[in-house]
């Protein structure tokens, strides 16, 4: 159902997206007419909700009663489908949707959606990097960059929107429909808000409800955790690009010959650049890059900038990223990986180094007995910290069965860096790759990641001045 030319709105939460929607028909009075935020049961005003009251807006804060009749309900992402919240705004507007699904009811033309558990913000950036590098009008948007109604109004003629989309944000779609839409990889994830795995793996794939054989789908099939979903991916008129390491059967497919990244649409093959060109390391990069330069590509993108945007970009902040060289040894930022699966990817990025893993943080309980063995098959030493030390120490040492490995423990970060220190040798990478989410000593992994990476500055100063 399309927008009507002028409607009332309701925005339930306070949180960035909201008011961002908010804000957003505040400056159209020719489309809304009247605004109304819901902010929530623990909600209080602040200053960007009474710089809002000022224009028009009414706010009611501290209750998740909903009163009133509605055009259109834009739901926060925090704001759970299953939650009474939602069911009282879905009860009193007609229509309800999340910012991604208003913003494309806006604008449609010319979207690529990414999603997935992991790799979702390294694969969004080079699509875009690629665009660009092409020539091509692009901007990302979503989760990562500005949520794309702040993209609307500016929104250049045939400009791209490249959007980073999680599964809160794609479960409440309806109409959303982009052109090219990646799916990476499926882990469980966000069991709280969706109640179940399935519900998260469905929500992911239901960015594909919409498209048709003239769409393209981009999907990861070596990801085992896709598989179990096959049914619900693979369905009659519905166009798949098989994206893995080693080529895949089909017309459409994206992988690696001797060496080289190769596009395959419609039965034609592009090849690329060498996979050692790359800047961005590991094997779950490469997976990511032939994903983007596939999105790239359908929509048109020169083949050459397309290369020479893969062999320029560079690593992410906090995302496998390098950040110095200590009397040899080298450190790596990979403070995104909050979880097992990333941290499995991130260490495909050292085959050939003896690696010192920092592990730990505040503890998400997942299982780690799988996961244990992997780490003892690439790692030379692993550092637990925080507290999810214990726990973590304990599943270590149990899948160590030969005791090959270093495995000890820190109190907190800088302390777990000092340990690492005290077992590397020339030639090691230290690499903090945490499994872990940030909260029992940071305020996100964007701060651990800094504080990591300033820790190892200050103590490549102190060494220089040594040797000075």
């Amino acid at each position: 159902m399309p927008l009507a030319n002028v409607f009332s709105l309701l925005v339930l939460g306070q949180g960035k997206s909201g008011l961002d929607v908010a804000r957003w028909a505040l400056a159209h009075p020719e489309r809304v007419s009247a605004v109304t935020v819901y902010g929530g049961g623990a909600s209080e005003p602040n200053d960007a909700t009474r710089s809002l009251e000022a224009h028009g807006a009414s706010f009611v804060y501290g209750t998740e009663q909903v009163e009133g009749a509605f055009d259109v309900c834009v739901t926060c992402p925090g704001i759970s489908e299953f939650s009474a919240f939602f069911k009282a705004g879905r009860d009193h507007a007609a229509q309800i949707m999340g910012e991604p699904e208003f913003a494309y009811r806006l604008s449609p033309q010319n979207w690529i959606a990414i999603t997935g558990t992991n790799g979702k913000t390294t694969t969004t950036s080079l699509t875009d990097y690629l665009l660009k590098a092409a020539g091509e009008a692009s901007v990302a948007v979503g989760n990562i960059g500005e949520p794309p109604v702040n993209e609307i109004d500016g929104r250049a003629h045939n400009e791209w929107f490249v959007a980073e989309l999680s599964s809160y944000q794609i479960a409440t779609t309806r109409e959303f429909h982009p052109r090219v839409a990646v799916l990476l990889n499926i882990t469980p994830d966000h069991l709280g808000w969706h109640k179940s795995h399935k519900n998260y793996a469905l929500a992911k794939i239901k960015l594909f409800e919409n498209m048709v054989d003239d769409d393209l789908v981009i999907v990861d099939v070596e990801d085992a955790g896709i598989h179990e979903f096959d049914e619900y991916i693979y369905v009659p008129g519905r166009r798949i690009c098989k994206v893995a390491f080693d080529e895949p059967a089909g017309e459409d497919a994206a992988f690696v010959r001797d060496g080289k990244m190769v596009i395959r649409l419609k039965g034609v093959e592009t090849p690329l650049v060498d996979t050692s060109e790359l800047k961005i390391s590991g094997h779950h990069n490469v997976i990511n890059a032939l994903c983007a330069a596939t999105a790239a590509l359908t929509v048109g993108a020169d083949v050459d900038g397309v290369c020479r945007g893969l062999v320029s970009f560079q690593p992410l902040e906090h995302r496998v990223e390098p950040c110095g060289e200590i009397d040899g040894v080298r450190y790596v930022n990979d403070s995104k990986a909050t979880n097992t699966d990333a941290v499995e990817k991130a260490l495909t990025a050292f085959p050939d180094d003896d690696v010192i893993l920092l592990l730990g943080g505040h503890d998400k309980g997942t299982p780690l007995e799988s996961f244990a063995r992997v780490v003892m098959d690439n790692v030379r030493s692993v550092v637990c910290f925080g507290d999810a030390r214990e726990r973590f120490t304990a599943a270590m040492d149990e899948a160590d069965v030969d005791g090959d490995v270093d495995i000890a423990q820190a109190d907190d970060l800088r302390d777990a860096v000092d340990v690492a220190r005290s077992l590397s040798s020339r030639g090691d990478v230290i690499l903090l790759s945490p499994a872990c989410s940030s909260f029992d000593e940071f305020s996100g992994y964007e701060e651990r990641g800094r504080v990591f990476k300033d820790y190892v500055a200050q103590l490549a100063a102190a060494s220089n001045m040594q040797m000075e």
